[in-house]
């Protein structure tokens, strides 16, 4: 349908009449935000944002603009239209047929020039003004404008204001100066999002680092204003007609003012605490998992959870650390990652809940392999952010293969990396190739007799290495021979014998390693004479028999050890297997002689005392010994020593009437700081003490029951002393005897 030219001019009505809406809103948003900046408060906020909007509505009036109002505004502003605009707000059959026409060309004209032209309204303006108000208001935040704009001309209630005593006790006549304004501004750190705070009360509870403005202001000129810690002193500045100080708060204490008037006298104020909140970590709970994860190689293996994280100020970031285990033994290997969760964290939150899936397959997790995981979790604490992290979570799939030993064609023998068979594995596989011989072919058996051969070989040069040996060879003389007439009798056996079908598998004790045995009596005497004098009193470390690690006694076990092992290697290799579990149950008796001996070596090196002289031996004679006697005296720790020497010099001065002296004050002052730690616990219980210990310190003379007080509550403040358990004597006198005499006889 056709729109006439009238419909064109509501059109256009409407659209005057919302932009001036829109202003007096505007208007309104600006005002409401520059009063919550100001102030940090939404009901003034609120107020001040309704109240502008309607008074602008009243002042712009966007209801007024109607029909007659547009066209008489569009004949103005558009000369193409020649002023007849009129023409549409009147019946078409009360119009002549020139006037027909002309509103037919109008009409037209008008679907043109209509979309050039903007309503009268102001809208960009009062955009502007918004943004300069939204300015305005965070620097008059950030420079404390509206403070100092106040007017002080009335003192606070009395309830408000800093009490001030002077500390001369002697009555004094003179008006004390009163506080006009006392104001303690806190400036939050900008992590916590929180607006800057005013407040008249003196007790702070602040978070760690936030920046604190103390601001005084007297009705009188004054001389000097200092601000008093637990232990320092620190000089107020003078700030037009204020008195200032900044600090950034770090740790909890107490604080108090103190000021010179111009005629010298000093006040000062009672103590005030300031509790420093530390923002704790990130909380972490998660939900729908248990603490170990299995899985089997076939089935789905994903690891679901959900976590829910909080925090006092807004969370920075979170996510999870997973670390990787694979293979097993010496040979495992640690992969650590950094995984996200699927649910997007969207930073600055305080409550948020992530979800996450953890799918193996994807961190190339194999049978026995295992994966261990945490969440960590960040604020946005400054300089160093807080880090939480949850409990460790264990994934695992499990390793059902099982390998056995295979030998293939062109492998002779069982090659095993960083591992070889023990003795007592030895004759395990010894006893099952035994058991087993009678279902085993010939060159079955015969081939394991065999590989166990050199097992036990292998086993032989691991323990030989700790003997210094070079070479595989090495002789012993049996146990319990005679070593000449052994060696005399090996060699006639050897010469009668010169084709010995076991040569190959024999150890030759008479042949090349004749070096190693034992000297005869004229080999002896062959090199008695080129014999070093000094060689009995020397350490030969090329030697093998000396380089070992061993003292003599576990160097002859473990030759022994090996003997035995080249007598068992030697069956083996003969397909004798039950002849050579002998020499390995021998062999493995020595071996676990060795190591107990090892455990007792300790022992051996302890005090050696020293050898007794058979002639004072039981003579009782002692004027030789001399004695020796220590007795300490262990003290218990002393808990709060300047309170308790306190506690007596206050009773002395209340006895004697004597005065307090600087030695006095200054041991207050220690007395002081260790009831401030007490006090920082339980301000509620010490405060009071502290403070009227602040004026003993301050004042020049005291009462007797400001003393009594401060005597009282530092006895408070001693901890209670323990009940140890001990043995009470009780006396009867002769009257109880006789009683107790009584009625043992009654009985």
């Amino acid at each position: 349908m056709k729109t006439t030219g009238k419909d064109i001019l509501s059109q256009f009505l409407k659209r005057w009449k919302g932009l001036l809406f829109l202003e007096a809103l505007v208007l309104g948003i600006g005002v409401g935000i520059f009063i919550y900046v100001l102030t940090t408060n939404y009901v003034y906020s609120i107020i001040g944002c309704i109240s502008t909007v309607l008074g602008a509505a009243l002042y712009i009036k966007p209801w007024k603009p109607d029909l007659d109002t547009t066209t008489s505004y569009l004949d103005t502003h558009l000369e193409t239209l020649e002023y007849s605009t009129g023409l549409f707000l009147k019946n078409q059959e009360s119009l002549s047929g020139i006037a027909q026409l002309q509103q037919a060309k109008i009409e037209d004209e008008l679907r043109v020039v209509i979309k050039n032209i903007n309503p009268p309204t102001h809208i960009l303006k009062v955009i502007v003004i918004s943004i300069l108000l939204v300015g305005f208001g965070f620097l008059g935040r950030e420079f404390n404008i509206l403070e100092r704009l106040q007017p002080h001309q009335s003192q606070l209630p009395e309830a408000q204001q800093i009490p001030f005593v002077p500390t001369d006790s002697i009555e004094v006549k003179k008006v004390i100066p009163s506080i006009l304004d006392q104001r303690v501004i806190m400036k939050y750190p900008d992590y916590t999002k929180v607006a800057t705070q005013s407040s008249t009360v003196m007790d702070i509870k602040v978070v760690e680092g936030t920046q604190v403005t103390w601001m005084l202001k007297f009705d009188r000129a004054i001389k000097s204003v200092v601000m008093k810690s637990t232990e320092n002193e620190y000089t107020m500045t003078l700030d037009g007609d204020s008195y200032t100080r900044t600090q950034f708060i770090r740790n909890s204490g107490f604080y108090s003012f103190k000021f010179e008037a111009k005629d010298g006298t000093t006040y000062i104020s009672d103590l005030y605490a300031i509790e420093a909140v530390q923002d704790s970590d990130p909380s972490i709970d998660i939900n729908g998992l248990e603490q170990l994860s299995s899985f089997t190689y076939d089935e789905e293996k994903l690891v679901r959870f959900n976590t829910e994280i909080q925090d006092d100020y807004g969370i920075s970031k979170a996510h999870i650390i997973a670390t990787v285990s694979k293979g097993s033994g010496e040979s495992v290997k640690f992969r650590e990652e950094q995984l996200f969760f699927d649910t997007p964290l969207v930073a600055g939150n305080k409550d948020v809940e992530l979800a996450k899936t953890i799918d193996l397959d994807q961190l190339d997790l194999e049978p026995g392999d295992e994966l261990y995981f945490y969440v960590e979790a960040i604020d946005y604490k400054t300089p160093t952010p807080n880090v939480a992290r949850s409990e460790t979570y264990f994934a695992t799939i499990k390793d059902t293969t099982s390998y056995e030993f295979g030998v293939e064609g062109t492998l002779g023998v069982d090659r095993l990396v960083d591992y070889f068979r023990s003795q007592r594995q030895l004759i395990i596989d010894t006893e099952k190739l035994i058991k087993n011989r009678s279902v085993l072919e010939t060159k079955e058996f015969k081939f394991q007799s065999n590989e166990l051969g050199f097992d036990q070989k292998s086993l032989r040069l691991k323990y030989g290495a700790f003997m210094g040996e070079e070479s595989e060879e090495i002789a012993i003389a049996p146990e319990g021979a005679d070593i000449d007439e052994g060696i005399e009798e090996d060699h006639d056996d050897h010469d009668d014998h010169d084709d010995d079908p076991l040569e190959e598998y024999t150890h030759d004790h008479d042949g090349d390693n004749e070096h190693n045995l034992v000297e005869t009596e004229a080999s002896k005497n062959k090199n008695e004479a080129s014999k070093n004098p000094l060689q009995e009193f020397m350490h030969d470390h090329g030697d093998p028999e000396s380089a070992t690690l061993f003292e003599e006694s576990l160097k002859v076990k473990l030759l022994k050890a090996l003997s035995e092992m080249w007598d068992a290697e030697l069956y083996l290799r003969l397909y004798k297997p039950e002849k050579s579990l002998p020499y390995q149950y021998k062999a493995l008796k020595y071996i676990q002689e060795i190591k107990n001996s090892a455990r007792i070596y300790v022992h051996r090196i302890g005090f050696d005392p020293p050898p007794i002289k058979e002639d004072k031996r039981l003579t009782g004679e002692l004027d030789a010994i001399s004695s020796y006697q220590k007795s300490d005296i262990i003290a218990d720790e002393v808990v709060m020593p300047f309170i308790k020497q306190t506690i007596g010099r206050l009773e002395n001065i209340l006895t004697s009437d004597t005065e307090i002296t600087s030695f006095d004050r200054i041991l207050f002052e220690k007395a002081g700081t260790e009831l401030a730690q007490q006090a920082i616990a339980q301000p509620g219980k010490f405060l009071n003490t502290l403070q009227l210990l602040q004026r003993l310190i301050e004042g020049k003379n005291t009462s007797r029951k400001l003393l009594f007080d401060i005597h009282k509550g530092l006895l408070d403040a001693l901890p209670k002393p323990v009940i140890k358990p001990y043995k009470s004597t009780s006396h009867l006198d002769e009257i109880n005897q006789l009683l107790l005499k009584e009625l043992k006889l009654d009985d």
